[in-house]
């Protein structure tokens, strides 16, 4: 049954939500895939990307240096220059960095299925574009409607070879 287009709800072709309904179940596939690794990964680096981590951290900080500097009244456990502070902060910075490149390494990988993704479907789309201007064209030769080539629209009738592509693009990037 049909949506009812509204002022708040304007219709969307049927294409595209069938298209975002593909996507979210695509997402809802690779989250179910994560693996417990992966998930423990993702909340830590997702605390630790959190201004919440920098205020528990500058919280802490000032603490460990008031206590330490005698300020507070209290007997110092490491005293200054703060070593034990030092060790457990750069252990903290090996283990938060490790978590980071996982979900980083994970986040590049779904990207990188992405990108084959969209580049199978320009490459499809490109493919059907061209047989579609061949047959235009021949139609319209067919229909007399065309008097003389037109150069620009030859040229769109080949077919596009990706690797061409690439080589042509790798030549002038180098030649920059």
């Amino acid at each position: 049954m049909p949506k009812k287009v509204t002022a708040e709800t304007p219709h969307i072709a049927e294409a595209v939500e069938r298209n975002i309904r593909a996507l979210v179940e695509i997402q809802r596939q690779l989250h179910a895939r994560k693996t417990r690794q992966n998930r423990i990964a993702d909340l830590i680096t997702g605390f630790v990307g959190n201004l919440y981590f920098v205020y528990f951290h500058a919280l802490w900080f000032s603490i460990w240096m008031l206590w330490n500097t005698g300020l507070l009244g209290v007997r110092p456990i490491d005293p200054f220059p703060f070593g034990l502070l030092t060790m457990v902060v750069s252990l903290e910075a090996i283990f938060l960095s490790t978590f980071v490149l996982v979900s980083q390494n994970r986040l590049t990988e779904i990207s990188d299925k992405r990108a084959d993704l969209d580049l199978q479907i320009n490459l499809l789309a490109e493919y059907e574009i061209t047989k579609i201007l061949r047959l235009t064209d021949a139609i319209a030769d067919h229909l007399g409607l065309i008097e003389g080539g037109d150069p620009e629209l030859d040229q769109l009738k080949r077919e596009v070879s990706p690797v061409r592509v690439l080589q042509e693009m790798e030549r002038t990037h180098v030649g920059k």
